[in-house]
């Protein structure tokens, strides 16, 4: 009877730890209780992002791969859409997709490793660091430490050439790279936050240094390994890796619903700063080292104040506007979040992780600049935190205006292009915002006195949660939009001037498009005219011809020249230099031209009254618009 009572108690033991077990599992995997950081019960998460990547995959998006983790582990895993159109191979777990700019965090997790070790220090001047002289472009002597890096505010301005190729015999080391693309300083350090993938690389190349590795070598030996992330490379060019190519997936441009064109892959010299690839779960596994349980030690760090340093705040525009932490952009979530978005050539990928939920979401889609998902779906999953409104607001009307990116080229022809796409800010109701830019449209509703939060409009702006507007003395200091700053137009690029360069542009663009058909019309008008009267034709008409047909070549060079950059700006600039070339050679011969044209203008007049009226002005007006197409040519730099 005992022993029968003993084996009843035993097994009613086991009963109930394997239900105490099975309970536990259920909560640390989405059971009952367990929920995103947004609300959404676990146990419902699947079917609820089938649903929501419903509405646009096959439609809006080409394919996502989509990971969500919670207290170290998978809880969602899952492939939608082609990784390959044209042959319809689905996306799954194992596609292997361009990390973009996520690749940053990488530089900053091996800064922090160093840092650990006492290699290096956040606040020194890493020009100590580097070759002597190595960089050449500075405009201020104030050091350039690692935090600037970090926060983006070295001052470097944005070059537009060398950044990435779509070959990978293009492809230098990492130190020619640097060389090659290296940008002015624009900005003091320190004072305006400009987006900047060199200064990520130039961080990679002081890892570079000091660790005595080449970077990619350096991360997959202390980051890679380590995490278990078999199916990734910090590189861009996949095919040294032939089981990572034959998984990846091609990269798509969307053409309208439903129709998707393919694009190229990435290449860089700069790898660092966006040439990683790999699958979403690896991705996921380096999300989770920056979330460890309670008493637990990241395995990317030897002590426990790295990984808390790291994830604290370095810089802010202001208290409750998302700032940065040492390389993790802060996301406005439920609770703290934090991470980095990414986009390459034709891909485009999301990363968010809340450490005090251990929860992450990894987003990877093969399409430029997707976000329908990428930004949509993590907003739905992570929340977004309520805001406490001011009881007096300031009026809107005092932000009203129209604002440049201060990540923006400074110098050469590129400085141009981001005028085309100025951000605008317009009062809509009380206290509410237009914002306006590059054909993008949302609604933010100031919710502290400058700080406004995105209500609604198009969800590429999803990008940019919050905004704040830095004040002074009644007027607009900078625009501060997540990731970077918009700017005040200065006085030579005020909107009167824009506007009159624009007007002047457009006149000689029609004039020397339309002259040389006028001018032959005319000259054939002439021609008949002078048969019949028995009269010379009027002289001097082939040197006005030349001069019309010089400027509509300029014209022409550079129209084509912009349509090139707008169409792909992943260029090298050894690509437009030869159209840097015709522009010098063809100003050089409008200057002879125009000179001969002051020579011969009194020798060759033609004796009769009425065409001595006319003869100078078929003269006149082309060296006048020459004049007008030079000046515009060099006011927007199209020389170099």
């Amino acid at each position: 009877m005992l022993k029968r009572s003993i084996t009843i108690m035993l097994a009613a033991l086991l009963l109930l730890s394997g239900s105490l077990t099975a309970f536990a599992a259920e909560q640390g995997s989405g059971g009952a209780g367990g929920a995103t950081p947004s609300g959404i019960p676990l146990t419902g998460l699947e079917a609820f992002v089938d649903d929501y990547v419903k509405e646009y995959i096959g439609k809006q998006t080409v394919g996502a791969s989509v990971v969500m983790v919670k207290d170290g582990q998978v809880i969602l895993s899952k492939g939608y859409g082609y990784a390959d159109v044209e042959n319809q191979v689905p996306v799954s777990p194992d596609t292997v997709m361009e990390w973009g700019s996520i690749s940053k965090l990488a530089v900053w997790a091996s800064v922090m490793q160093l840092a650990e070790q006492g290699k290096l220090d956040l606040n020194q001047d890493v020009r100590k660091l580097l070759p002597e002289n190595f960089l050449k472009k500075l405009k201020y002597d104030e050091p350039i430490t690692m935090l600037n890096l970090m926060n983006h505010n070295a001052g470097f301005e944005e070059y537009m050439f060398d950044m990435a190729y779509q070959s990978p015999e293009e492809v230098r080391s990492l130190e020619e790279g640097l060389k090659l693309a290296q940008p002015a300083q624009i900005y003091r350090p320190g004072e305006v936050v400009a987006y900047s993938n060199y200064g990520n690389s130039l961080a990679a190349y002081i890892v570079e240094r000091i660790s005595g590795q080449p970077y990619h070598e350096y991360v997959q030996q202390h980051i890679f390994e380590p995490l278990g992330m078999k199916h990734s490379m910090a590189y861009s060019v996949v095919e040294d890796r032939p089981e990572l190519l034959e998984h990846k997936a091609k990269g798509y441009f969307f053409a309208g619903p439903g129709s998707f064109n393919q694009g190229s892959w990435n290449y860089m010299s700069m790898y660092p700063n966006g040439g990683n690839n790999g699958t979403a779960e690896d991705l996921a596994k380096f999300a989770m080292a920056f979330m460890p349980a309670a008493g637990e030690q990241s395995p990317l760090f030897q002590k426990s104040g790295t990984l808390d340093t790291m994830l604290t705040r370095s810089h802010s525009a202001a208290e409750d506007m998302p700032g940065i932490a040492h390389g993790f952009w802060e996301y406005p979530g439920v609770h703290r979040t934090m991470g980095h978005g990414g986009n390459t050539i034709a891909f485009a990928t999301n990363l968010m992780l809340v450490p005090e939920e251990r929860f992450a979401v990894v987003i990877m889609t093969n399409q430029a600049g997707e976000s329908h998902i990428v930004h949509g779906l993590t907003k739905a999953v992570v929340g977004q935190r309520a805001q406490t409104e001011a009881a007096v607001l300031p009026d809107v009307s005092e932000v009203e205006g129209r604002f440049v990116a201060a990540r923006r080229p400074g110098h050469g022809f590129m400085k141009l292009f981001p005028y085309l796409t100025m951000m605008k800010l317009e009062p809509q109701g009380a206290d509410q915002l237009q914002v306006s830019l590059a054909g993008m449209s949302g609604s933010y509703q100031q919710v502290q006195p400058y700080l406004y939060e995105k209500t609604g409009g198009d969800s590429g702006l999803d990008a940019w949660p919050m905004l704040y507007a830095k004040v002074s003395e009644g007027k607009v200091e900078a625009v501060s939009v997540y990731t970077s700053d918009y700017l005040p137009l200065s006085p030579g690029r005020s909107m009167p001037v824009l506007l009159l360069s624009a007007a002047l542009a457009a006149l000689v663009i029609v004039y020397f498009v339309a002259a040389p058909f006028v001018w032959l019309v005319q000259a054939l008008f002439h021609k008949r005219r002078a048969r019949r009267n028995r009269t010379a034709p009027r002289s001097g008409g082939k040197l006005a011809l030349s001069l019309i047909l010089t400027g509509t070549g300029l014209v022409a060079n550079n129209l084509v020249l912009a349509l090139r950059m707008l169409s792909n700006n992943e260029r090298a600039y050894a690509e437009v230099y030869p159209q840097i070339i015709v522009n010098i050679a063809l100003t050089g011969l409008a200057a002879l031209l125009i000179a001969a044209l002051f020579i011969t203008r009194r020798r060759h007049l033609t004796p009769s009254p009425a065409s001595t009226a006319r003869y100078p002005w078929s003269v006149i007006v082309p060296m006048v618009m020459m004049a007008i197409l030079l000046a515009q040519l060099i006011f927007w730099e199209f020389y170099s």
